[in-house]
């Protein structure tokens, strides 16, 4: 009886409004450009990401409100969406390139998510860096 009081209180809480969305401000994040390759400085953006989104939708987001800032990326079915390109240039299995993603933390640690840009959910004031890497 306690697990359907449960599963019924769960199911409430998705019916009410504001429940799913909470009201909190953007969680602000930056995204730097690294092509070392090419021999291009980096190049920074600011941006934010809403209370627990994918770093796909904050791009999406700079995307759609800085000119200077693109990107494409595919959707593999087993492994969600692949970062192709940014700014123009494009990884190839001839040149053995690809975009890397690394986090700075806040603590100056710098990680590889084990997760892709489709699923990896930033933390204020990460430092989401895209590199353009050789394998």
């Amino acid at each position: 009886m306690m697990m359907m009081s449960t599963l019924l209180s769960a199911a409430l809480l998705l019916l009410l409004p504001g429940t799913l969305t909470l009201e909190s401000k953007p969680t602000p994040i930056t995204v730097v450009v690294e092509n070392s390759l090419l021999g291009n400085p980096p190049v920074t953006y600011s941006s934010h990401v809403v209370y627990r989104g994918i770093l796909l939708g904050a791009m999406k987001s700079l995307m759609d409100s800085n000119a200077n800032f693109k990107f494409t990326y595919t959707e593999n079915l087993n492994y969600g969406p692949y970062l192709e390109s940014v700014n123009g240039v494009a990884g190839s299995d001839e040149d053995h390139t690809y975009w890397e993603l690394l986090v700075k933390k806040p603590d100056g640690k710098v990680i590889r998510p084990d997760v892709g840009i489709g699923c990896y959910i930033p933390s204020e004031n990460e430092q989401i860096i895209l590199r353009f890497s050789k394998w």
